[in-house]
């Protein structure tokens, strides 16, 4: 097994929970210092490869992969774009799973659909929809989920309470008329409130070594 390949592997399948050293010692079998050297090599590979749009980041002791900062204006015009506009049924399903089951962890998320879902999270992040709520008291202390105010606003609820069943969720999303990202906004308007709430923490903004 290629060591490198089966990290970054990992890390990806983490998504934004990311990995601690031990977690990574543990799952490669292999020593703190392999480990480490396996890291500054993988964020060297990155960083060094303008073809790569990725680079290997270090917060609270714990190793993610991160889009680089430099395509951060891209990323967050993608998430407001028409092409990015419609939920698909798995980010729905991912949506109403942490709207209904609020707080909870990323692998909680997982554990409920059956596949991996931090991609889908973090886009839900960058719409606003999602965020993260802090984090759990647990090994790792993994990053816990809820809802926004905007969530709350759009759907016009006062408390999770209000929440509609699961079904009606559905049926709003397949309306040809809901439109769950237009902002409340006229076609052509500027966003008035700035940036998506929720987009900080995805970029490689303010990078710690991990030497």
């Amino acid at each position: 097994m290629n060591k490198k390949g089966a990290l970054e592997s990992l890390l990806f399948v983490a998504g934004d929970d990311g990995l601690s050293m031990d977690e990574i010692t543990s799952l490669l079998e292999i020593s703190e210092m392999e480990a480490r050297n396996l890291l500054v090599e993988m964020r060297e590979n990155h960083n060094d490869n303008m073809h790569s749009g990725l680079t290997l980041i270090e917060t609270r002791k714990r190793y993610q992969l991160a889009t680089k900062k430099e395509y951060a204006e891209l990323i967050k015009s993608y998430a407001i774009s028409p092409f990015a506009t419609h939920l698909s049924q798995a980010a729905l399903e991912t949506l109403a799973i942490i709207a209904y089951k609020q707080p909870l962890t990323r692998i909680e998320i997982d554990q409920i659909r059956g596949v991996q879902s931090a991609g889908l999270v973090q886009r839900l992040m960058l719409r606003g929809l999602v965020k993260e709520m802090g984090r759990t008291e647990t090994p790792g202390r993994p990053i816990i989920y809820g809802t926004t105010d905007y969530f709350m606003n759009y759907f016009g609820l006062t408390t999770i309470e209000d929440l509609p069943n699961v079904e009606e969720l559905f049926q709003m999303q397949e309306n040809e008329s809901f439109d769950l990202f237009n902002y409340g906004l006229d076609e052509g308007n500027e966003n008035p409130d700035g940036p998506i709430e929720g987009t900080d923490g995805f970029f490689a903004d303010d990078q710690i070594s991990l030497i």
